[in-house]
């Protein structure tokens, strides 16, 4: 297990002179989540997973926490693994997050692939209500909401989905809580309107959590960006669609590996 100075568990594989790309899961979500994805990645890429506080084998210090300190979280990791210029996919708590450390540490991040996300996440009042339930009954008590959301009906029947289920039942009710008062407080609708880099917008099209087109609207605030919907899939497409999941990233890791080269 390999642990930051900052709290957070983190995986890397790939060679240590590619190029990064770093991913960042949803709530609910531990670094588990990216493993049926990374077998349909280019070689050449350096790919950094990580558990945000409160999940996963992370550090999960009582709550509430605040979108201020998952982003610090990260760019701490970022700082101390000498990452730069990665390519920085965030789903769901993850885009959050994403947009955060682009507004906040622009040296960090070349592009964005914002994976079922948004700007804002629904009213501070809804998450706020959803972190006291979790608190007190645990996140059993919301689960088959969220998987709901999570994947198709049809994928939500099969025996594929237990390891999902019991991912999400792992995650420590105060940490879950904790990161959902972070997004009850989060709204970056202002900010990423003004960033100024390469952006991927990706949806399932089955995603109960964060419709497309909340997606769409997200990613269409930055100046030239992207967007794709992914068929067959909830808000967790790299899991139900890994090949599709993956040849959208890796065309845009491909399209943006040619402006990185491109001589001034």
């Amino acid at each position: 297990m390999t642990i930051s100075a900052g709290g957070l568990h983190y995986r890397i594989s790939g060679p240590p002179d590619g190029p990064a790309l770093v991913l960042s899961s949803s709530l609910g979500c531990d670094l588990r989540v990216w493993a049926p994805l990374l077998p349909h990645l280019p070689k050449g890429v350096q790919v950094i997973c990580y558990d945000h506080r409160g999940h996963g084998k992370s550090l999960a210090p009582q709550g509430p926490y605040s979108m201020g300190q998952l982003v610090r979280d990260t760019e701490t990791l970022l700082d101390e693994l000498g990452v730069g210029n990665c390519v920085f996919l965030g789903q769901g708590l993850g885009g959050l997050i994403a947009q955060g450390l682009a507004t906040k540490r622009p040296d960090l991040l070349r592009a964005l692939v914002l994976s079922g996300t948004g700007a804002r996440l629904e009213t501070g009042a809804i998450w706020t209500a959803r972190a006291a339930l979790v608190q007190a009954r645990g996140i059993s008590a919301l689960s088959a909401q969220v998987l709901k959301g999570w994947f198709t009906p049809a994928f939500l029947r099969s025996p594929a989905a237990v390891q999902w289920r019991d991912m999400l039942h792992d995650c420590p009710p105060h940490g879950w809580a904790g990161c959902a008062q972070a997004i009850a407080g989060s709204d970056f609708y202002t900010t990423t309107a003004a960033l100024h880099l390469p952006v991927l917008g990706l949806a399932g099209d089955r995603d109960g959590l964060t419709p497309p087109d909340l997606v769409r609207e997200t990613t269409q605030l930055v100046t030239g960006a992207q967007f794709a919907i992914i068929r067959r899939a909830g808000h967790l497409p790299q899991i139900e669609q890994p090949e599709a999941f993956a040849l959208h990233v890796t065309g845009f890791l491909r399209d943006n590996d040619r402006l990185a080269q491109r001589p001034c």
